[in-house]
């Protein structure tokens, strides 16, 4: 232990000194881990484990650094591989544990892989261990401090069925538990102790023991009249009876009146024939105080009915409000599935309407297609009629050109038109260049008037004459 240590002077106040600092880290470190809530609610028995822990720590820090030769850093590794992670995995457990569900197929692996790791931890402790006197019990230590915690997980685990009982399958391990609680029952008997009473209420009952036990020998003591003996033993039963709050606590009243009239009835007991049930019975009646707690228990078991009938009637009026809320919260759900079934409705309809617009426009859209394929026939054959009646029209301007006084003057054997007036013939030539392009624009009188020089009456004569002059040439025929 001191090998790691440094080399410190010799002196018990040193010693004292350091051992004094160690508690005090000790402490504070209790502390903080108790306020922690990586701990809470695990029990003292947790803080307890942490001291078998470094122990264990110890040990396999020997194993690491002197058996196995790793260096510290690694050394550290190897501590939390196996003393570090078999106390996080049996915290997680008891943190992760549901009474309801018990032990489920991950907490067992989990439960599993903590105790191969105690058993590794275990054995590196004993093989560190310097004698053989020491392995057995430093290899107990990991599973003990491992055992602290999963004493608590098992009773936060611990969820027995109506009628069923979780250890009632026989076996080794079944017999070795009933050995041992048996062996316990008796010692605890024969010390005069009840398991099943807490740390608590036994230091209490037993202030209660030794007030009474005081008081009776104060009681022998005013009897037989011993005056020297008096004082003192009243001063031992004063004290007592103020340390077990006889004057403050009903209950330890109670208990204080059982035992003294245990005590004090014991000569009545021993020579009291038991041929007489009935006088046992009242023997038994007087000795337990029966009326004053019968008086005392109803008047506590009234008092409880009464604070358990309040919380029942609050319990049953927060559940009627529960059943309340959840009502108006059904009430709202079928309300609001309701409004969207209407709403889905609503825009069925409103869909359903506008399909049947779409399918109307349609058909309008198709009959207007019809009667435009109709309208463009009847169109085509009424721009044939006129196109022929616009043929005839000048076919017949033609044939009343010749008796117009500014007729044409006679048509070479070519067929290309000759004009008395030289201007009227350049104006001729310039209408039919004008109508030859594909651009064909016939050109206007005033245009004529400008360009030629003429009269703008006279140019309108041109042009009728133009017209009908080209309306009897044979391209002008066969173009039209």
């Amino acid at each position: 232990m001191r090998s790691w240590l440094p080399d410190l002077p010799e002196g018990p106040w040193l010693w004292l000194a350091g051992a004094v600092a160690a508690l005090a880290v000790l402490a504070w470190g209790v502390g903080q881990l108790r306020k922690s809530s990586w701990l809470s609610g695990i029990g003292p028995q947790a803080i307890v484990a942490l001291g078998g822990v470094a122990v264990s720590v110890h040990g396999l820090w020997g194993f690491a650094t002197q058996t196995s030769g790793l260096p510290t850093e690694l050394a550290v590794a190897f501590i939390s591989v196996f003393d570090a992670a078999e106390m996080t995995l049996l915290v997680m457990m008891y943190r992760a544990a549901d009474p309801e569900q018990g032990w489920t197929r991950d907490l067992r692996l989990m439960h599993r892989t903590a105790w191969v790791l105690v058993a590794f931890s275990a054995a590196m402790n004993a093989v560190h261990a310097p004698n053989w006197w020491a392995r057995p019990v430093l290899a107990a230590v990991p599973a003990l401090a491992a055992w602290l915690i999963e004493l608590q997980l098992r009773s936060k685990l611990h969820h027995v069925k109506p009628g069923q009982d979780d250890d009632a399958r026989p076996g080794p391990a079944r017999l070795v538990a009933l050995l041992w609680q048996h062996a316990w029952a008796e010692l605890f008997a024969l010390l005069g102790l009840d398991a099943r009473t807490s740390s608590s209420a036994i230091a209490r009952a037993a202030l209660v023991q030794r007030a009474a036990l005081r008081v009776y020998r104060l009681r022998l003591a005013l009897e037989t009249g011993k005056t020297r003996r008096v004082g003192r033993r009243r001063r031992k039963a004063q004290k007592a009876l103020d340390r077990a709050d006889v004057a403050v606590d009903s209950d330890q009243a109670l208990a204080l009146a059982r035992r003294l009239a245990t005590l004090t009835g014991a000569d009545t007991f021993a020579t009291l024939d038991y041929r007489q049930p009935e006088a046992v019975l009242t023997l038994i009646e007087n000795l337990a105080i029966t009326p004053a707690v019968q008086r005392q228990e109803a008047s506590t078991l009234t008092e409880q009915a009464q604070d358990a009938l309040q919380r029942a009637e609050a319990a049953r009026q927060e559940a009627e409000d529960a059943r309340q809320r959840a009502e108006a919260a059904r009430q709202d759900e079928q309300q609001a599935r309701q409004r969207a079934q209407d709403i889905i409705r609503d825009a069925q309809q409103q869909i359903d309407t506008q399909r049947q617009t779409v399918t109307d426009l349609y058909a309008a859209a198709e009959q207007a297609r019809a009667d435009y394929q109709t309208q463009a026939i009847a169109l085509r054959q009424l721009n044939g009629q006129i196109s022929e009646a616009q043929t005839l029209y000048e076919r017949l301007r033609g044939d009343l050109a010749a008796l117009h006084p500014q007729a044409l003057d006679g048509a070479a054997e070519s067929g290309e038109v000759a004009w008395k007036s030289p201007a009227k013939q350049d104006g001729w030539a310039y209408y039919l260049n004008a109508l030859s392009g594909p651009n064909a624009t016939e050109p206007t009188a005033a245009e004529l008037a400008e360009r030629f020089g003429v009269d703008p009456g006279n140019a309108r004569n041109w042009l009728r004459d133009f017209r009908a002059a080209r309306a009897t040439q044979p391209r002008a025929l066969s173009t039209a």
